[in-house]
């Protein structure tokens, strides 16, 4: 990705497509879909990850469950208004796409790169266990003065760096993105199954301007 405007928001990902195309919406005519890809970590466990694509890169009246593909693109947010709420959404914005029938090899399945703005106070805390964790929400610049809004969390020295940031602070992370579940209280006795996308931090920068 060599053009400028999307140096600050790189992502690439290697993994197996684990459903089908779900319509998302349209555009001036082109129509745009999420397809989840599952993405394996280090350790045994993996990340599923939405991938957001318009039906002019691949023809998505195909299944291509179980299909092995590369993905490069950014990592992007909008606000979904559900429950009188907003709530956040993620998702990478492919930009390419490689489909494969054969296991893709990568020494970086998972990899992001982000460079914005805190947009929020961190929030520093510790594990029962004594583990440091920070959580940072990062503001991204689009052009046409949008930003995308990122959850980031980090761990150990990094949280500890991270939780003298400034909001308004500009810094540059490297890391991947992870899926976790959770359970939302809906009303007293109904819980309903979500998942939340977060970087996970392995690298930060602050950038003095």
């Amino acid at each position: 990705m060599t053009d400028k405007v999307f140096d600050n928001n790189q992502v690439s990902i290697t993994g197996e497509v684990v459903g089908s195309f779900v319509f998302s919406h349209e555009v001036f005519g082109e129509g745009f879909y999420f397809l989840e890809v599952k993405v394996k970590r280090l350790s045994d466990s993996y990340d599923v990850i939405p991938i957001m694509i318009s039906e002019r890169l691949v023809d998505v009246s195909k299944d291509y469950t179980g299909a092995n593909v590369e993905v490069m693109g950014q990592f992007r947010s909008y606000n979904r208004h559900e429950d009188n709420k907003n709530r956040l959404i993620l998702s990478v914005f492919a930009r390419e796409i490689n489909v494969s029938d054969e296991e893709v090899l990568s020494h970086k399945p998972n990899h992001i790169f982000l460079d914005g703005f805190v947009c929020k106070e961190p929030v520093y805390r510790k594990t029962p266990l004594g583990r440091e964790i920070s959580d940072l929400l990062l503001a991204v610049n689009r052009p046409y003065g949008k930003s995308d809004y990122i959850p980031c969390i980090c761990w150990g020295r990094n949280a500890r760096f991270a939780e003298g940031f400034n909001v308004g602070d500009r810094i540059q992370v490297w890391g991947r993105i992870q899926s976790r579940e959770y359970q939302k209280k809906l009303t007293e006795t109904e819980l309903e199954r979500r998942v939340a996308y977060e970087i996970s931090v392995s690298k930060l920068e602050y950038i003095a301007e």
